[in-house]
């Protein structure tokens, strides 16, 4: 797992690229605000019930959360679980609305 900044996200959206956005929020914070993530919260992801993500094991993966703890738990247990380029949003959400105040 390595650190990505909200600046380089946002940069790398903004110029059209497709990333591979993970929230593992619950679904009542991803319906407040979200940066169109899947839908993965942490506790299934500790529970090992990654489905709908296994086939992304060997591309870059973006998990974030709220402030950026629960997204790094996520990394490093996707880490354990075989994931090859895992990042965590740092900051969460609130590092992301705090800088470009959406």
């Amino acid at each position: 797992m390595t650190n990505i900044s909200p600046e380089e996200v946002k940069q790398r959206l903004d110029a059209g690229e497709t990333l591979n956005l993970i929230d593992v929020r619950e679904p009542h914070e991803n319906a407040e605000f979200n940066i169109g993530g899947i839908l993965l919260p942490i506790g299934k992801i500790q529970s090992m019930q990654i489905e709908d993500i296994e086939d992304l094991q060997t591309k870059e993966v973006i998990l974030y959360c709220r402030s950026g703890n629960r997204s790094g738990i996520g990394a490093m247990v996707l880490d354990q679980l075989g994931f090859t380029n895992t990042k965590n949003l740092t900051g969460g959400m609130l590092g992301w609305q705090e800088k470009f105040k959406t």
